[in-house]
């Protein structure tokens, strides 16, 4: 697995990650076994960076890496956690709290439960509209001086947000949905990022399913994806018309849609993700590194895939990779 530095002085990681919000919350039921056997698959092919949040099922995802590294060295993995959403005990999110004193809780709690002495990557999952984001980052910064965390991320911010934090203390990375049906952040986020020298840790890289293997039918019950409009009515069977070129150029690599979509990001400036679940998808994310490595007579770039398969609860091998930003 190829690794590179993530932004320009930040940690070498695996260019592809592996999300794990799936195996527990967001996508219906999840195997705990599975997903254990995900993130020793992830890491015994040479997979480093691991993605999280406090809020993924409630605690319940820290608790699952805690388990699945108990046998593992600290270093073999490094934990970039997100923070900030609050959520009641039947699961509904009920508010945002970023202030400079729940920061320093949010993490103390997530520090138990990962059963570590460190967070590598803390950041917050969103803006908090009631809390500069001076504020928010200064706190996280106190908490790399106190050696509790190493590095510090951004998620779901702009431009003038990024740079200002930037300001506060050196952004390791942001983390934004980027794939071929989603290039939002090619405006003004990534020239944003590639000037200050930040790392991108792409998640969505598969549109959530749509570039990988799910069907036109809609998502079933328990699963997050309903809400959103892509997935809803003519807007799924209207995405999937969309998917077959694709569809088509990976027959003719002898790839999958997926591995196309992943190496197609990889190609935009040293991404890594993959959306998958399963252990045997972090083959397939193998495979789109070594699609991209292929020429492309068609300059549709390569991608790399992590299949979001929706039967057998796709667990996520990986959501957060990082683009390297140059």
């Amino acid at each position: 697995m190829d690794s590179h530095e993530l932004g320009t002085n930040g940690p070498v990681v695996s260019r592809i990650g592996l999300g794990c919000m799936g195996m527990s919350d967001f996508y219906g039921p999840a195997d705990e076994a599975e997903s254990i056997a995900t993130i020793h698959a992830a890491l015994d092919s040479g997979i480093t960076l691991l993605d999280t949040g406090d809020f993924y099922g409630i605690g319940h995802n820290e608790l699952l890496i805690r388990k699945a590294l108990r046998a593992r060295e600290r270093d073999d993995a490094y934990i970039q956690v997100k923070f900030g959403a609050q959520r009641d005990p039947q699961g509904t999110f009920v508010g945002y709290d970023a202030r400079p004193a729940a920061v320093k809780t949010s993490l103390a709690y997530t520090l138990t439960r990962l059963g570590t002495d460190h967070v590598d990557l803390y950041q917050p999952a969103r803006l908090d509209p009631d809390v500069p984001i001076e504020e928010t980052v200064g706190a996280i910064s106190e908490l790399v001086q106190e050696g509790y965390v190493r590095h510090i991320g951004l998620s779901e911010m702009g431009a003038d947000k990024i740079q200002r934090a930037h300001e506060v203390h050196p952004i390791t990375a942001v983390q934004m949905e980027y794939s071929l049906m989603s290039r939002t952040i090619e405006a003004e986020i990534l020239p944003t990022v590639r000037e200050l020298g930040i790392g991108v840790t792409a998640y969505g890289i598969l549109s959530r399913g749509l570039l990988g293997s799910t069907s036109t039918q809609p998502p079933g019950p328990g699963d997050g994806r309903a809400r959103f409009p892509r997935f809803q009515g003519e807007n799924l069977v209207r995405n999937r018309k969309l998917v077959r070129p694709l569809e088509a150029i990976a027959e003719e690599k002898g790839a999958t849609t997926a591995q196309l979509a992943i190496a197609w990001v990889l190609s935009r400036g040293g991404d890594r993700h993959s959306a998958h679940r399963r252990a045997k998808q972090a083959t397939v994310a193998r495979g789109a590194v070594r699609a991209r490595s292929r020429p492309d007579r068609r300059g549709a770039g390569a991608h790399r895939a992590g299949g979001a398969s929706r039967r057998g609860r796709r667990r996520k091998i990986c959501r957060g990779a990082n683009v390297r930003a140059r």
